[in-house]
């Protein structure tokens, strides 16, 4: 009976990468099990207001009573710590990364690891693969209902990694009422479709007398997905203090629909 062929050098360090990666993949899983429902917020193109979306909409269902937290995913652009006014960064305790809050809401953003909020993160595909899965593996997410993910915009190589490394269980897709962004917003709903995964809700944002409306009910009507609500262009964003959804009732009611709505979807 011959020997087994001794693997080559090139083979056991490939062989060893793949070992690796199962034994981290295992590892996240595990850390996520604690987390029920993961929802992706996502758009077309930058600038029509998604982290603000992903902030305001944690912070709303967190108020009806759900343990929630913002994964901030965007990782050419982590604003939801700027969003939140959140300076403090997480805390190391037995080897895993305790996120800050606020609001009720946990949050964990690549933002905390960087030395100036104005220097661009210039990473291709496997660096944010790797980043995301060290954020899923070294943080101490805790029991929760809801882990909200702003993703990066458009269509391009970062969403599109995100995407591929979480196992959401669905995305809430932002739009503005301009011909373009909507658009754009159904180039990403086909991107997400050509992945096997779920758009379970299109929200217009920006609404109103200067940019227009409908877009959002369009595109629900046209792809079949849900309208989960439209919110309007208010000053209320320029002159609050903090997250608009705890200042303002006009804002509150908008985002009560569109957390309403999501949760039917759900069935909770």
């Amino acid at each position: 009976m011959s020997k087994p062929r001794q693997l080559t050098p090139q083979e056991e360090a490939r062989l060893g990468q793949v070992r690796k990666n199962f034994q981290e993949r295992r590892q996240i899983s595990e850390n996520l099990q604690s987390i029920k429902k993961k929802i992706g917020i996502y758009s077309g193109k930058g600038g029509v207001g998604k982290t603000t979306v992903a902030t305001n909409l944690a912070i709303q269902i967190a108020k009806s009573g759900f343990s929630v937290s913002i994964f901030d995913c965007d990782i050419d652009c982590p604003n939801v710590t700027k969003t939140l006014h959140i300076s403090e960064g997480p805390i190391e305790k037995d080897s895993k990364l305790i996120p800050p809050s606020r609001h009720g809401v946990s949050v964990m953003s690549m933002s905390f690891f960087q030395e100036d909020e104005e220097t661009a993160i210039i990473w291709r595909g496997p660096m944010i693969h790797n980043a995301i899965n060290q954020f899923l593996h070294s943080t101490q997410w805790g029991q929760l209902d809801f882990m909200i993910v702003d993703l990066p915009p458009g269509t391009s190589d970062a969403p599109l990694t995100v995407m591929q490394t979480l196992q959401l269980d669905g995305f809430i897709v932002v739009t503005t009422p301009q011909d373009l962004a909507a658009l754009d917003a159904k180039r990403s709903i086909n991107m997400i479709r050509k992945l096997n995964l779920e758009v379970i809700g299109i929200v217009e944002n920006m609404s109103g007398d200067i940019f227009g409306r409908g877009a959002g009910e369009e595109i629900s009507k046209s792809m079949g997905i849900p309208f989960f609500g439209s919110i309007e262009l208010r000053k209320d964003y320029k002159t609050s203090k903090g997250p608009t959804v705890l200042e303002s009732k006009d804002v509150e009611k908008e985002y009560s629909t569109i957390s309403n709505n999501l949760l039917s979807k759900l069935n909770i």
